[in-house]
């Protein structure tokens, strides 16, 4: 594995591990997608501001775009369940629940504080 600017690992030419997949790298696409979307909303809030539009408008379309990504969260939310979280069960019921209780209680725990990360806001 190569470490790349950003900190990002990428597979060597070694015959090293395999890259780590998460659970949303089958529609990462569509989040790309999505998230232009969402961009897109913002700029429009900047060009809004920029050309005065009334504040109510410009609150609407900050709705709006704060629903956005509260949804994209929760897709996002979603996916780790199903992949991560499952995974390490998979894994935890593999080894044995004593060896491998840690993990799964480590992800439900990671998985936990998103929520309440999302709900604060």
């Amino acid at each position: 594995m190569t470490t790349t600017e950003a900190g990002a690992t990428t597979p060597s030419t070694s015959g090293g591990p395999a890259p780590t997949t998460h659970g949303y790298h089958k529609q990462k696409d569509e989040h790309l997608k999505r998230l232009r979307r969402i961009e897109g909303q913002i700029r429009g809030l900047q060009r809004m501001v920029d050309e005065d539009t009334y504040c109510i408008d410009i609150l609407t379309q900050v709705s709006a775009s704060t629903k956005a990504l509260q949804s994209f969260a929760l897709q996002l939310l979603e996916e780790h369940l199903r992949h991560c979280v499952a995974t390490a069960a998979i894994e935890s019921s593999a080894q044995g629940a004593a060896e491998g209780g840690s993990e799964i209680d480590a992800k439900v725990e990671e998985a936990t504080q998103a929520i309440a990360r999302l709900l604060r806001t």
